[in-house]
């Protein structure tokens, strides 16, 4: 498995500048409709964008489950409408009203989101519900990091598979929204790469 990290770019342009610009790129930006002839070996892990094409993604799902299996690791944001990988389940929306079921809470720790105030998570220029409206539930054997809400409604959960694999799952908008944020959102991107190019759960 190689260092690169590729971001499914399911537009025509160049991906997200905090992750595929500059100079020194992040992520490789790589066609979402080229997955099919993708070498995924020659990739350490995959972002997927919140409104990638999901019935094209299940034609993938053999493809993408052997990349997790073999060690791969996949970083999916979003609402899930078609379960392209057999560890996940459709989308649940947010069952508590107002802001209170807005409101991100942190379940468990996790290098990505290591000093990341919920505050920070649930406004954004003093809105709540950018962060998450719902939740992708999570399956047996997922650690739940963030929950959403009075019920604790899963919204950031991380599965670790056998083979060293890893499934990273926001239900919301591309955490690299935060790319830039003043505020301790802004900890996501660089912590987000930095968990990708190491080995932990």
């Amino acid at each position: 498995m190689k260092n690169t990290i590729a971001y499914l770019n399911h537009w025509t342009g160049d991906g997200p500048a905090a992750l595929t610009g500059g100079a020194a790129p992040r992520a490789a930006c790589v066609p979402l409709y080229g997955l099919h002839e993708l070498p995924l070996a020659d990739y350490r892990a995959l972002l997927v964008p919140a409104h990638a094409d999901q019935r094209y993604l299940l034609e993938q799902r053999a493809r993408l489950e052997a990349y997790l299996e073999s060690g791969g690791t996949v970083v999916f944001n979003g609402h899930v409408a078609y379960p392209f990988l057999r560890w996940l389940a459709p989308f649940v929306p947010g069952s508590a009203a107002g802001v209170a079921g807005l409101r991100v809470n942190r379940a468990a720790p996790h290098p990505v989101f290591d000093g990341v105030d919920p505050e920070h998570l649930t406004f954004r220029r003093g809105v709540a519900g950018f962060y998450a409206r719902g939740s992708n539930p999570p399956p047996a054997g997922a650690r739940v990091l963030n929950t959403l809400g009075p019920d604790a409604q899963p919204i950031d959960w991380v599965l670790a598979l056998p083979g060293g694999g890893r499934l990273l799952t926001h239900s919301g908008n591309d955490l690299w929204m935060y790319a830039g944020s003043a505020d301790s959102a802004g900890r996501i991107v660089p912590q987000l790469f930095d968990w990708l190019h190491g080995d932990t759960a």
